[in-house]
């Protein structure tokens, strides 16, 4: 069995130590090669599993691919129509991301409820704006969050929120089991009494069909003007224009955005102007202990692999979760 590893974001490169693990792993018959995404191409035609990126044209030169590992939680980079209909597996590492993404939304949130980014941006103006960055200021304690998605992050987030004292209700595409925060996890039809009995609502669902440009006009409609827009999952989750409206015209509060619908996001659009907005450069996804916990559920999965055992994190191409 061939393998290619191929660094990418997220999986910066491969050590010694984890080339050995993966070795040991796959077994003696195993050719294991690390390679670029471009390079890749010149080993790709009897390669059998991949960990990282499959583009299009890699895709097209592995005709004996068996099975993919993204190095990312989203998968939508994968799903052109030539991948998503064929037999290759796809696994990700969907449900081990939700504790960096979840620290990541908190730290947004906070630094619009304590005016901490207001704070940061005035330096040491900030102490002639004390009254008004005062009366702006919201404490989490009782209030309600709404996630969407209840996913690894979304019950990361609901943990979070839970700690901080906060009422939690969610909502899913699936029929997923609650959580000690969630007593009961809504449907679909849920979706805009959620949004106005939330005064935090967290996007934590994956990007598909069904998601994209789910919060647009009508669902900032929904909302309270009080309320806080959280995303940390993907930008294209939420129509820009109208997220722009509804900060202006006061339909909500306040974003923080880790993802945005254009990536990078262009220097003119009207978001990084707004004071009630807090973005970082989709950076999130960031962590000390993520590439240890792909690398490792690709081992295991390696073995699941050996002795035709259903892989963990596999992906339904169709569904795009």
């Amino acid at each position: 069995m061939k393998i290619l590893l191929i660094p990418g974001l997220t999986l910066l490169g491969f050590s010694d130590e984890h080339v050995a693990r993966i070795r040991d792993a796959a077994g003696p018959e195993a050719d294991v090669i690390v390679t670029t995404p471009t390079e890749a191409l010149k080993h790709a035609a009897d390669a059998e599993v991949i960990l990282g990126s499959v583009p299009l044209e890699l895709f097209r030169a592995a005709p004996k691919l068996r099975w993919a590992q993204a190095t990312s939680s989203g998968v939508d980079s994968f799903l052109y129509p030539e991948f998503r209909d064929s037999h290759v597996i796809l696994t990700s590492e969907k449900g081990l991301v939700g504790e960096h993404l979840a620290d990541h939304g908190f730290g947004l949130l906070l630094m619009l409820t304590r005016q901490l980014a207001t704070a940061f941006k005035l330096g040491p103006e900030a102490w002639d704006h004390r009254p008004d960055m005062r009366r702006q200021e919201v404490e989490l304690s009782g209030l309600t969050m709404g996630i969407i998605g209840f996913g690894g992050t979304g019950r990361a987030m609901a943990r979070r929120a839970h700690a901080f004292g906060m009422i939690c209700q969610a909502m899913d595409r699936d029929a997923v089991p609650n959580s000690p925060e969630v007593s009961e996890v809504k449907r679909p039809a849920f979706f805009h009494e959620l949004l106005a009995t939330s005064d935090v609502v967290s996007i934590c669902c994956p990007l598909t069909p069904e998601t994209r440009g789910l919060f647009n006009r009508e669902a900032f409609a929904h909302m309270r003007p009080t309320a806080f827009l959280i995303n940390v999952t993907r930008g294209e989750i939420v129509v820009e224009d109208d997220l722009v409206t509804a900060l202006r015209e006061e339909k909500i509060r306040a974003a923080g955005l880790d993802v945005v619908p254009r990536e990078p996001l262009p220097p003119d659009s009207a978001l990084w102007d707004m004071p009630n907005v807090m973005m970082t450069p989709h950076t999130a996804g960031a962590s000390q202990y993520r590439t240890g916990r792909n690398i490792d559920r690709f081992m295991r999965n390696l073995k699941h692999l050996h002795n035709n055992e259903p892989l963990e994190g596999i992906i339904n191409k169709q569904l795009g979760y």
